[in-house]
């Protein structure tokens, strides 16, 4: 028996499809020798700290560093019945071999790998990778099954990956939420992305807008305008002189040029596209190309790559004759052939470049989503770009001198549109505005050495602009280039995160609080901004983390030792907290806004309110009153601000809403506190009537 296990339960189904495992069971198939279930995602996670030792669940900076001897990792509750069913089946003493078929990539490789760790299972393990879910596809991946070892590395750099995040996050917030009384959440991706965004905010919110202005001149269908001047009465003065006067063309040069048809798309310029286009979030498209790639209507998603292999050729080649029948806009466009400049080994790692499969040209489209045909057509679209002939065209440019003053103005002329009629078809399909450039319309008549007649001379005031803020697809530009800004097609790029990860940390820092979403912008909040701006350069440095990120494909190519990244990772904590110590007090009250609600009768410091309870401020004191505590459990009640006041002040509180479970009703008491081995304890006490009898239970029925 063969045991196959996928990442989530669509793919399993498609996967048994195809090698026969028809009969379905209880959490898996069956069937052809086959067994197929699946992970349900990520399955198992590392534990939180708390999970190594009980004293971590309350945030102490002397327990900083926490650093696991032995990484432990645990079953959410919510999968552990699909975790006892792979359990079972990997334990099984009938198993030949066991098929990763989890998605083909860093995640992937680690979410099977750990599942198999927890289930102790001694099964040998081969690996099946594909970048198609299409039938052919897996049958050739199923004949041609890798052996596991060959991804150990790919392994490495995913748990040095998940590690890194946890110990950064897990350190640096506890580190800098007890130094700063504010909770400030660090991540090993995240916060550098966010220092991004309050950069350009900073930049936006300092910038002077400063006037300037430009003289034009128009003659016989003519414009044309000076260089930028920045004193009007320098303008006024040169359209005084211009002004009814003759001027000369003294250069008419053109020069016919080519803009290159567009590469591939990868999951980074497909997210980039689709914002630009649609407004789409990165993690709108990334969820979309996932139901896509399940549907076998496109190649895997979560790709760096903008080419394909030597051996795709006669596939793609294939594929372009349907095109047309499946992009609804390209029945009418010529679409090139040259599938050559596609091709490039070198480029190609794990998975190829994003393209429409087989499998849709012989599918009804018409049931997709509005946001699947987009994206689709997206992909599809891009194909037909990337195969056409370079668009040729002839710029044209002009001077003019005009009492000893030059102007200039530039003309386009498209000669041969090659992939820009595609382009032009699909914006034209979605009725989608093409951006220009702002170029003049040149006669044919003019000549150089041509004397121009009266001219006629304005002013225009223009403003400088500010620098704009932050897109999804700039974002994720900025991202994909963090440690490199400027890089030719030879230049490994140096990014924050990856493209299968840029997405969550965008999702990250708005969920988080740390940014918003206005429109198509991304901008960072006053949380954001406070947290950035007590952050150390090193750990919010784009170029730095994006460092780490290479030293991670390095372990994927057994360049770098795990435990030499690991090890970087824990001289980094080192940093942190060397720096932590050294915060002035007077910088660590930056956010308190505490308000004390009374003393500690322990030590008579002030005691102030947290999320989770009332503590005092004094760190070597031990008093604290939570808000939930086992003796108010029962009479469903938990400790509120007015009560904790009371208790400090007089040791007890009337409390008018406790439950009885015995007489499901309420009852009124008062709560008294004692102080015993430096801990509070309760007890409930009844306060008696105006005749001299104690207060019966009462209340409504619950």
């Amino acid at each position: 028996m063969i045991l196959v296990i996928a990442e989530k339960p669509s793919v399993s189904g498609s996967l048994s499809k195809v090698i026969g495992a028809t009969s379905r069971k209880n959490g898996y198939f069956e069937g052809g020798g086959y067994l197929v279930s699946w992970c349900l995602g990520h399955l198992a996670e590392y534990v939180e700290p708390n999970a190594y030792d009980k004293k971590y669940e309350r945030w102490h900076y002397e327990d900083l560093p926490i650093i696991p001897d032995t990484w432990r990792l645990a079953v959410a509750e919510a999968k552990k019945e699909q975790f006892k069913v792979l359990s079972d089946l990997l334990n099984r003493s009938d198993l030949e071999y066991i098929v990763n078929a989890c998605d083909a990539g860093r995640e992937g490789e680690s979410i099977f790998r750990r599942v198999y760790a927890l289930a102790g299972s001694k099964a040998p393990v081969k690996r099946l990778w594909i970048s198609s879910m299409e039938d052919a596809s897996i049958r050739d991946g199923f004949a041609h099954l890798k052996d596991s070892s060959d991804y150990d590395h790919l392994f490495q750099a995913a748990e040095c990956r998940a590690k890194a995040d946890w110990l950064v996050g897990m350190n640096a917030t506890r580190a800098f939420t007890t130094k700063y009384y504010k909770r400030l959440v660090i991540g090993r991706v995240q916060t550098p992305t966010l220092a991004m965004l309050v950069e350009r905010q900073h930049k936006m919110d300092d910038f002077v807008r400063e006037p300037y202005y430009k003289v034009s001149l128009s003659s016989d269908g003519l414009t044309v305008a000076s260089d930028p001047i920045k004193e009007e009465t320098e303008a006024n003065h040169l359209v005084q002189n211009c002004q009814g006067k003759p001027a000369t063309v003294t250069k008419l040069e053109k020069t016919k040029k080519t803009t290159k048809s567009p590469r591939l798309y990868d999951l980074t310029t497909l997210q980039r596209e689709a914002n630009r286009v649609f407004g789409y979030t990165a993690q709108d498209t990334l969820n979309t190309l996932q139901e896509l790639y399940e549907e076998k209507l496109v190649t895997y998603p979560r790709t760096d790559s903008q080419y394909i292999t030597e051996d795709m050729a006669g596939t793609v080649q294939g594929l372009l004759t349907d095109l047309p029948k499946i992009v609804p806009f390209l029945s009418e466009i010529a679409i090139g052939d040259q599938v050559s400049r596609l091709v490039n080994n070198a480029k190609v790692t794990d998975h190829h470049a994003i393209l429409p499969t087989q499998e849709a040209t012989k599918t009804d489209l018409s049931s997709l989503s509005e946001k699947q045909k987009n994206i689709f057509n997206l992909v599809g679209q891009r194909l037909a770009q990337a195969v056409s002939p370079d668009c040729i065209y002839e710029e044209t440019a002009v001077e003019v001198l005009c009492e000893g003053a030059v102007f200039k103005a530039k003309g386009k002329v498209v000669l041969e549109p090659g992939y820009q009629a595609i382009e032009d078809a699909f914006r034209s399909y979605y009725n989608k505005v093409k951006e220009t450039d702002e170029k003049a319309d040149i006669p044919a008549s003019l000549t150089e050495g041509m004397e121009l007649g009266s001219v006629q001379a304005r002013k225009s005031q223009h403003f400088t602009s500010p620098p704009k803020a932050y897109t999804e697809d700039t974002l994720l530009s900025a991202m994909e280039t963090a440690g490199n800004k400027k890089f030719d097609a030879d230049t490994e790029k140096k990014g924050l995160g990856t493209p299968a990860t840029r997405a969550s940390i965008i999702e990250k820092l708005v969920n988080s609080g740390y940014a918003v979403r206005k429109g198509k912008q991304i901008i960072p909040t006053k949380d954001g901004m406070e947290l950035i701006g007590v952050i150390p350069d090193y750990l919010k440095s784009a170029a730095l983390t994006a460092e780490w990120e290479n030293r991670l494909l390095a372990i994927e190519r057994g360049e770098v030792s795990a435990d030499d990244f690991i090890q970087g990772i824990c001289n980094l904590l080192t940093m942190v907290l060397n720096g932590c110590d050294s915060i002035p007090e007077a910088e660590r009250q930056r956010f308190d806004a505490r308000v004390s609600i009374g003393n500690c009768p322990l030590c008579g410091k002030p005691v102030y309110e947290s999320v989770k309870n009332f503590y005092c401020s004094d760190k070597s004191c031990r008093f604290a009153l939570w808000k939930e505590n086992r003796f108010l459990a029962n009479m469903r009640k938990t400790i509120d601000k007015k009560m904790a006041v009371d208790l400090l002040k007089t040791g007890k509180t009337h409390v008018a809403d406790l439950y009885s479970p015995k007489k499901d009703s309420t009852f009124a008491a008062d709560l008294a506190m004692k102080i015993e081995n430096e801990r509070p304890t309760f007890s409930l006490s009844f306060p008696k009537t105006n005749n001299g009898k104690k207060r019966k239970v009462t209340g409504k029925k619950k």
